[in-house]
């Protein structure tokens, strides 16, 4: 982590952002135990912004909470992972069967531009970056100003799971599955073809959650 001078607005947002680079570079893995008195000797903050973060990604569900242990990256069995992409499939088709007919053509341009963003980040390695991209590009094709409980509750399973998306786009393989996939849904996105766009989102999410499967199968 890096320290960076900020005023007392912009410490807390300062921790939480670094805190998010972490959890989607790798450096800290489901399971693990966040340290509050390292991060804060780290980035040269008191403990009070630490914490505040902490509760932020708590309520995002990045993090858990334990009694007299302290704050753990959220670790989830491949159970809940299933659960947490059945409810994506059921949401996202949603949203997606509503906002795609009306995409404009500026709308369709930031998707694309998400794109590929995502896939020159992968061209270097870049996994935060990456992720970042992928985000606008998947969340480019979803909201609409109509749909805004249902893009809470996609948000909130997409928060659960950052730290195991970070572990699936640290694998080389599939980042450049993932470029093969964006393209076909983006030329669907292109033709307003809604039932396509439904099954290379259905077919991305149902590859990410089979590698997620194998590696805490092997762990």
């Amino acid at each position: 982590m890096t320290t960076r001078p900020g005023g007392p607005g912009t410490t807390t947002q300062h921790v939480l952002d670094e805190l998010r680079r972490a959890i989607v570079a790798g450096r800290y893995r489901p399971g693990q135990r966040v340290l509050q008195e390292e991060i804060a000797d780290g980035l040269g903050v008191s403990l009070a912004p630490v914490r505040e973060a902490l509760r932020a990604l708590e309520q995002e569900g990045q993090v858990v909470y334990r009694p007299r242990r302290g704050y753990f990256i959220t670790e989830l069995r491949v159970e809940d992972l299933r659960e947490i992409y059945a409810l994506r499939g059921l949401l996202e088709e949603r949203a997606v069967r509503q906002s795609v007919p009306a995409l404009d053509d500026d709308a369709v341009e930031r998707i694309a531009l998400a794109a590929r963003d995502c896939a020159d980040a992968a061209d270097r390695g870049d996994v935060a970056a990456e992720l970042e991209a992928n985000r606008r590009f998947h969340f480019g094709m979803l909201e609409s100003p109509d749909q805004t409980h249902t893009m809470r509750l996609i948000r909130l399973l997409w928060d659960s799971t950052e730290a195991y998306r970070a572990m699936y786009y640290n694998s080389p393989e599939e980042r450049s599955r993932t470029i093969h996939a964006h393209d076909e849904i983006l030329d669907a996105v292109r033709r307003k073809a809604v039932d396509e766009v439904v099954a290379g989102l259905d077919e991305h999410r149902e590859r990410a959650l089979r590698v997620l499967t194998g590696i805490l199968s092997a762990e």
